[in-house]
């Protein structure tokens, strides 16, 4: 269901309350990316992930007199850290074709109001 923001103007309208219950673990994640398809059943899988360059899981210094440390790149674990991304999913949602649209279009919507507030702010700032 959509939020509109409208007020019920004809008389068979009906008036509907939404009330928002947050888990005391609710916490929101930043992504910057996505991965999924359509399931078995029908249904849309999308698993939500931030993408990161990887971290070693072994570093070797070498130290000298005065203390002062410099990595040996060929003791590394794993070698090939550059040439590795880290994808960390802690989320996703799945739903049906009928969810799915709504949220497309709600999400349409959202991106064409910050769009507009971005070009107001460019605007005002000439």
């Amino acid at each position: 269901m959509e939020s509109t923001g409208k007020k019920a103007s004809q008389s068979n309208e009906i008036e509907l309350t939404a009330k928002y219950i947050f888990d005391e673990n609710y916490n929101p994640k930043y992504v910057n990316g996505a991965y999924g398809g359509v399931n078995p059943g029908g249904e849309i899988v999308i698993n939500f992930y931030l993408e990161r360059t990887g971290l070693p899981n072994k570093q070797v210094f070498a130290i000298n007199d005065q203390g002062k440390g410099e990595e040996l790149i060929e003791k590394r674990e794993p070698l090939n850290l550059e040439q590795s991304v880290v994808r960390v999913v802690e989320n996703g949602v799945i739903l049906d074709l009928a969810r799915a649209k709504d949220i497309r279009d709600w999400l349409g919507k959202q991106i064409a109001h910050l769009e507009e507030l971005i070009v107001q702010s460019k605007i005002q700032k000439k």
